[in-house]
C-alpha cells in the first residue's frame, strides 16, 4: 500500500526543514551579508508566513531573492514556501537554479530529493539523496528518504541495506526504526518487523504509526489478544482516543467477547453520545448477541436524528424481521427511498416477508410499485414473475417477463426465466429460441448451453448437437455436477453406456443428494 511508505513524506518535508537549517526571524541575515532591500523583504515574508498568508510571503521572498540571488538561505526558504503551497514545480525550478550556482549545496539537494519523492519521480529522488549522502555520509534524512523510495519501488533488499546504514549512524532514530520494520514486514520477516515496531514504541510510546502497524501485524497473524493489549495499553495513557477504543471493541467482537466490546462502545458514547458510527456498531453488536430490542432501540435513536439514514433504516428493518415483527419490518423496508443503493434489496425483502405470510396480493403490490419507481431492475421482474408462477398464473408470469425484456432486452436472466416458463408450459420451440437469444448475447453462457443440450436429450433429438453444447458448457464450468449429469444422460440416450455411467457417477459424487442424478443412475 502506498500509504505505508509515502503518505507522511509531505509532512516530513515540512517538519524536517529544520534539518536543512532554514532561516527564521532569530536568524535573519545581517546587513553586511545581505543588501538592505533583501533583508527588508525577507523579514516581511517571515511575518506574512507566520500569519498564514503564503502567497504574499512568497511574493516578498521572491523580491528578497531577486535582490540577493546568491543567498542559499533565501533559496531554501523559497523552496520550502512553494512546497507548503503545493507548487512543487516552482520549488524545483528554484532548486535547479540554485544548484547551477552551487552544485554541492547539501541542503538544496536534500529538499530537491524530497520534492521529487512527492512527485513520484523516484529516479531523480534517488539521485538527489545519493548526492546528499556522498556530500554528507551521516545525513539521516537522506538515508530515510532513500530507504522509503526503495521500499516504494519494492526494492526491499536495497531498502533494508539503506536503513541498516542509517541505524548504524543513529541506532535510536525512530523513523529509521519504524520504516525498517515496515520493510521487514513487506519481506514477510514478521518476527523481525515486530521487534522494530516494538523498539519504535519503546522510543516513543505515543508513536501511533508504530502502534497501529504492530497491532495490524498481530491481527494479520490472528494474535488478536496481543493487538487488544496494545490498544488497551495506549488507552491507559490516553483514554480519550476514540478510534483506538472503537478498534478494541471490533477486535473483541471477533473474539466473541461481546460484553467487553459493549463496554468499549459505551465508553465512546460517554465522550461522544451522538457518534452515529458507534451507535451503529453497538446496534450490530446487540444484533449479534440476539438482543434485538436493544438493537432496535439504537437504530431508532439514530433515525430520530436523521430520518434519511437509509442504511440504519435497513438495519432496523432487518432487526424487526428477526423479531418476526413483520408489520414494522415491511414498513421500514418500504420506507427506504428509491434513490438509495439499498432500495432494490429492501423492496425484495419486504415482498418476501409478505409472501411468506401468505399475503401474496400485497407482495405483488410492493413489487409493482417498485417497478414504477425503478423499472430497470431485473430482480423485480424475476420475483414478480415467480409470484405469479407459484399461483399458477402463467399468463401474468410471462407478461411481466416480457415487460422486463422491453426495458432490458439483453438481460440473460430474463430470457432464461422466460425460456424455463415456456418449457414448463410445453412451448418447446419458444423455450429453445429464448435460450438461443441468450447465446447470441453471451456465447459462453453455460446454463443456456446446458438447457438446450439437456432438452434435446430428454426428447431424443439432435443428440450430437446436445453433446457438443454440453461439452462447451463444461469447458466454461469444468467439474460442474449438473453439467456432468446432463452429459451422462446424453450418452445414455446415444446408447454409450460406458460414458453414461462414467459421467453420471462423477455427477453423483459431486451432488450425492440430487434425486434426479440418482434416478439417472
Amino acid at each position: 500500500m502506498k500509504r505505508n511508505f509515502i503518505c507522511f513524506v509531505v509532512i516530513m518535508f515540512v517538519s524536517l526543514s529544520g534539518c536543512v537549517t532554514l532561516p527564521n526571524v532569530q536568524h535573519a541575515p545581517s546587513g553586511d551579508k545581505f543588501q538592505q532591500q533583501a533583508s527588508y523583504h525577507y523579514l516581511l515574508s517571515v511575518f506574512l508566513r507566520n500569519d498564514g498568508n503564503l502567497d504574499e510571503a512568497i511574493r516578498e521572498l521572491e523580491q528578497a531573492y531577486a535582490a540577493d540571488p546568491d543567498s542559499a538561505y533565501l533559496v531554501i526558504e523559497l523552496m520550502s514556501l512553494y512546497a507548503q503551497k503545493g507548487d512543487v514545480k516552482s520549488a524545483v525550478a528554484h532548486g535547479e537554479e540554485a544548484l547551477a550556482r552551487d552544485p554541492d549545496n547539501v541542503d538544496v539537494h536534500l529538499i530537491m530529493g524530497g520534492l521529487y519523492l512527492n512527485m513520484r519521480e523516484y529516479s531523480k529522488a534517488v539521485r538527489e539523496h545519493k548526492k546528499v549522502i556522498e556530500l554528507d555520509p551521516k545525513n539521516l534524512v537522506a538515508h530515510l528518504y532513500l530507504g522509503i523510495i526503495y521500499a516504494e519501488e519494492k526494492r526491499f533488499d536495497r531498502a533494508e541495506e539503506t536503513f541498516k546504514k542509517m541505524l548504524k549512524i543513529d541506532p535510536d532514530n525512530i523513523m529509521g526504526v519504524y520504516y525498517y520494520g515496515k520493510v521487514l514486514e513487506k519481506m514477510k520477516r514478521l518476527d523481525e518487523a515486530e521487534k522494530m515496531f516494538k523498539k519504535a514504541m519503546s522510543l516513543n510510546p505515543y508513536f501511533e504509526m508504530a502502534l497501529f502497524d504492530l497491532a495490524a501485524l498481530y491481527e494479520k497473524q490472528e494474535k488478536l489478544d496481543k493487538a487488544i493489549e496494545i490498544y488497551r495499553n495506549y488507552l491507559a495513557i490516553d483514554p480519550t482516543r476514540l478510534n483506538l477504543r472503537v478498534r478494541t471493541g471490533e477486535l473483541l467482537i471477533k473474539k466473541k467477547k461481546y460484553e467487553e466490546a459493549e463496554k468499549e462502545f459505551q465508553e465512546v458514547l460517554k465522550i461522544d453520545p451522538d457518534n452515529r458510527d458507534i451507535k451503529v456498531a453497538l446496534g450490530l453488536l446487540y444484533f449479534d448477541m440476539k438482543k434485538f430490542d436493544l438493537a432496535a432501540a439504537e437504530f431508532s435513536s439514530i433515525l430520530q436524528k436523521n430520518v434519511l439514514d437509509d442504511k440504519v433504516r435497513y438495519l432496523l428493518a432487518t432487526t424487526y424481521d428477526q423479531q418476526k415483527n413483520n408489520v414494522r419490518a415491511v414498513e421500514e423496508f418500504t420506507g427506504i427511498a428509491s434513490s438509495s443503493e439499498l432500495y432494490v434489496s429492501a423492496q425484495l425483502r419486504a415482498a418476501m416477508i409478505l409472501k411468506e405470510e401468505g399475503k401474496v396480493t400485497e407482495a405483488v403490490a410492493v413489487i409493482k410499485k417498485s417497478i414504477k419507481k425503478k423499472n430497470d431492475q431485473v430482480p423485480f421482474y424475476l420475483l414478480l414473475s415467480s409470484f405469479y408462477d407459484e399461483t399458477g398464473d402463467n399468463a401474468s408470469s410471462e407478461a411481466i417477463l416480457q415487460d422486463g425484456l422491453k426495458v432490458l432486452p439483453r438481460s440473460t436472466d430474463l430470457h432464461y426465466a422466460l425460456g424455463v416458463l415456456y418449457d414448463k408450459t410445453n412451448r418447446f420451440e419458444e423455450s429453445i429460441m429464448s435460450m438461443k437469444k441468450i447465446l447470441d448475447i453471451d456465447p459462453k453462457n453455460a446454463e443456456a448451453l446446458n438447457f438446450i443440450g439437456y432438452s434435446y436429450a430428454v426428447r431424443d433429438m439432435h443428440l450430437d448437437e446436445a453433446e457438443a453444447m454440453i461439452l462447451r458448457a463444461l469447458k466454461i464450468k469444468p467439474g460442474n455436477g449438473y453439467l456432468l449429469d446432463s452429459l451422462g444422460w446424453v450418452y445414455f440416450k446415444k446408447n454409450d453406456l460406458k460414458n453414461a455411467e462414467k459421467y453420471l457417477k462423477e455427477a453423483w459424487t459431486l451432488l450425492p443428494d440430487e434425486i434426479e442424478i440418482i434416478e439417472h443412475l
